[in-house]
């Protein structure tokens, strides 16, 4: 797997620029070109009794995000990159991954909107919607984020966002993936953190002999990652841990100083998870790193 060509996709909202220069970095893994992209929803230029379609306003949305995305060319450029631009309207989700493919890219890069108590439980924003359906790997950029860590407010910026990336894995195939994409970064990142939670759920129920051999295995296929990851020319460190696996993610996130968060997008089946989230969904919406889920 490697970074040759990503999307970058934006609402041109606040330090939406600063997250291109953080994504920039991946040059030093490889990067070659970037595919800047905007859809302009549908009903923001469509009359919506009657079906019809406002040109004029289409075309002035287009022409301001192209006037925008020109003027980040020249950094782009600065920074040995190739850009191209996509501005397009209709169904954002639909549309991010018709050009992903129409493009070749190998990565899909969105920022994340703050939302509300009833979007989180019951809506799913484009972004969520993006992590669910592509199939291709997509990194929700968080460039600043406000965030509570014992009742204390804080936030955090996220600029050198691949030096420390941190796989959280399940032993899952998407997983494996997500170890691939470890590698990829190889470049960029300085070193590597591998970890994987004993879930309550696993746990449960195990006396003290099969808590004892469960954690002798974790611990063996953690080292097995790590020694991936350093033969492929990575340094890497494991770490295991116990618990509610959402929660214990972004913990051990925060304790061992990662810069983002790697993880293979699995879940339950489908209703539960649209409606409920999966670990890595949970994971990408309450973690204040950036999240890069693999299918």
């Amino acid at each position: 797997m490697k970074f040759r060509k990503i999307l970058l996709h934006t609402r041109f909202r606040e330090m939406a620029y600063n997250s291109l220069k953080a994504v920039l970095e991946l040059k030093k893994a490889g990067l070659e070109e970037i595919v800047l992209t905007h859809i302009i929803p549908t009903d923001e230029v469509g009359f919506v009794p009657y079906g019809g379609f406002m040109k004029e306003e289409a075309e002035r949305h287009r022409e301001k995000a192209r006037a925008q995305f020109e003027d980040w060319q020249p950094a782009i450029e600065a920074a040995g990159v190739r850009s191209k631009i996509r501005v397009e309207v209709g169904a954002v989700v639909p549309k991010i991954l018709a050009i992903a493919e129409e493009e070749d890219v190998q990565l899909i890069v969105a920022g994340r909107k703050k939302r509300t108590l009833l979007e989180m439980v019951y809506v799913g924003s484009h972004i969520l919607d993006l992590l669910r359906r592509s199939p291709l790997p997509v990194l929700m950029g968080k460039y600043m984020v406000q965030f509570e860590v014992d009742g204390e407010k804080m936030t955090r910026i996220n600029d050198h966002i691949f030096e420390r990336p941190m796989l959280a894995t399940d032993w899952s195939a998407p997983s494996e993936k997500a170890l691939d994409a470890l590698l990829a970064l190889k470049g960029v990142a300085k070193k590597a953190l591998v970890t994987h939670v004993l879930c309550d759920k696993i746990t449960k129920g195990l006396d003290a002999d099969g808590l004892k051999t469960l954690e002798k295995e974790s611990r063996q296929r953690l080292d097995a990652y790590c020694r991936k990851l350093e033969d492929g020319g990575l340094p890497a460190e494991s770490h295991l841990s116990f618990g509610h696996a959402a929660r214990e993610i972004i913990n051990m996130a925060r304790e061992y100083s990662a810069s983002m968060i790697v993880m293979g997008r699995t879940g339950k089946d489908w209703f539960e998870e649209y409606w409920l989230g999966g670990v890595s969904h949970k994971v990408a919406e309450s973690s204040e790193l950036p999240v890069m889920l693999i299918p």
